[in-house]
């Protein structure tokens, strides 16, 4: 199919400058950037940025004839109707809001809007480099990382089968204790293989795709991208007497299912950041699997850095 005849959708990030400043009008943050505090120096670099890149995308697409279609809400953002490419502009939260809306068959390109702001390790492109990489990605030349995704329910309901990054599981409130039962069962959810009753701050649970990021500051490790195991990772695990934890860091075969039994009146489940949230309480059950849900990539190597289109 040329690429005259290509639907791609388009999903952009709103800057912080756009929201706060010209959407919003915040006096404390007119106040803060007339008298250039540091917290918002990089404010408006980083929207400049956004806007030429957001600019450079449009006119790669135009050159190409290609029918696109552009939104601004990545939270809100779900593939309708006939897609062939998805194109984010803006970061890898950017990337990863637009992910849960996106099904296996449509492979997703994203675009680091403004590289000295933001890290873009999922972005095969940035800010100069757009139209090569949109002509790779239509021609079918920028390799396809295919990345599995995580699927969590609570109380046997589906929440969502699209997790990325990672869920979190914790108290409502950061500075009390977090109390569950972790268990491992076996494939399809038949038998306990290990089990263990913990306090700690939290517990972070995600695939492959989110190992670099909060997992491994909280001491997990860097799996492969293309593993299809998830990884699970205790939060400042409480040992008040010098006790040994088993159930610290470990992994979830693709066949086997991780369940926290909460011991929490009041809990919190976050998956893949702050946006998506809810309340669990206590004797609920939380259950993570793989997804069979993968989500295709492009233009990433085997170890996430950035590949260049084969010429």
């Amino acid at each position: 199919m040329s690429a005259a005849r290509r639907r791609v959708a388009v999903v952009l990030k709103r800057s912080s400058w756009r929201k706060w400043v010209e959407e919003e009008g915040d006096p404390r943050i007119a106040a803060l950037i007339a008298s250039r505090d540091e917290t918002v120096l990089r404010m408006r670099p980083g929207h400049v940025d956004h806007t030429e890149t957001v600019q450079e995308v449009r006119e790669a697409l135009d050159e190409m004839g290609v029918t696109s279609t552009w939104y601004d809400r990545p939270h809100e953002f779900s593939v309708r109707g006939r897609c062939d490419l998805v194109i984010t502009v803006g970061g890898d939260g950017t990337l990863l809001a637009a992910s849960h809306g996106i099904q296996p068959s449509v492979p997703l390109l994203g675009v680091n809007s403004a590289p000295n702001h933001s890290v873009g390790f999922f972005c095969a492109a940035k800010k100069g480099s757009v139209r090569a990489a949109v002509r790779a990605a239509l021609d079918g030349t920028l390799r396809r990382t295919e990345l599995s995704r995580m699927r969590v329910d609570l109380n046997g309901r589906r929440l969502l089968d699209r997790v990325l990054n990672e869920a979190l599981f914790c108290h409502a409130s950061p500075a009390a204790t977090s109390r569950y039962f972790l268990r491992i069962l076996g494939s399809e959810g038949r038998g306990v293989i290990r089990e263990e009753e913990q306090k700690s701050s939290g517990l972070w649970v995600g695939p492959a795709a989110g190992s670099t990021a909060a997992r491994r500051s909280a001491g997990g490790r860097v799996q492969p991208l293309e593993s299809r195991r998830l990884q699970y990772v205790v939060r400042e695990a409480y040992r008040p007497h010098g006790e040994r934890l088993r159930m610290t860091v470990g992994y979830v075969l693709e066949d086997q299912r991780l369940t926290l039994k909460s011991k929490m009146r009041q809990a919190r489940l976050f998956l893949d950041g702050d946006h998506i949230a809810y309340d669990v309480t206590i004797g609920d059950v939380i259950t993570m699997q793989r997804s069979d849900e993968p989500l295709v990539v492009l233009g990433l190597t085997r170890n996430g850095h950035r590949r260049r289109a084969r010429r």
